[in-house]
């Protein structure tokens, strides 16, 4: 249930369980939960949890629905990049790599956290997926200055 309502939405999260229980508790908050509980706490502390939760889920600014790096526009809802108004094509693992990079653009993204959001998996040792991925988008956005490598560590979004 956490994951099907994590995937439409952020709603905050907060479950109940039983005291005997504490896989179910440990699997809950692994599954998205903010916060789990167990079913024999009282009405102050769960009021006490409900009050942290909402505190800790205030309204963040929505995500930027276009990301300028001028002269490269990324827009994340049609999923099309445009350099210098022409658009640039690419495969949705491109586009994905793209966006990380872009919507932290002073920030070092490592080859995990890449590994992790795009690909869904935690496995790097050895793979050269990030790798082929950068070079090819290097070269339909026309320049290898548009993503900068971090020896060691991952990539950074560049100027172009």
């Amino acid at each position: 249930m956490c994951r099907s309502i994590r995937r439409s939405d952020n709603k905050p999260i907060i479950s109940v369980s039983s005291r005997q229980a504490e896989m179910d508790r440990v699997l809950a908050l692994k599954a998205g939960a903010d916060d789990c509980v167990d079913v024999t706490c009282g009405s102050r502390e769960m009021a006490a949890r409900i009050e942290a939760v909402l505190r800790r889920s205030a309204r963040r600014p929505a995500p930027p629905r276009v990301i300028v790096l001028d002269p490269l526009r990324i827009d994340v809802v049609t999923r099309e990049v445009r350099v210098r108004g022409e658009p640039v094509a690419l495969t949705g693992k491109e586009f994905d790599l793209l966006h990380m990079l872009a919507a932290r653009p002073d920030a070092v993204v490592t080859r995990k956290e890449l590994m992790a959001s795009v690909w869904d998996t935690s496995w790097t040792d050895s793979s050269r997926t990030i790798d082929t991925h950068v070079r090819s988008l290097r070269v339909k956005l026309g320049a290898s200055s548009w993503i900068i490598t971090m020896r060691g560590v991952g990539y950074r979004m560049g100027r172009g």
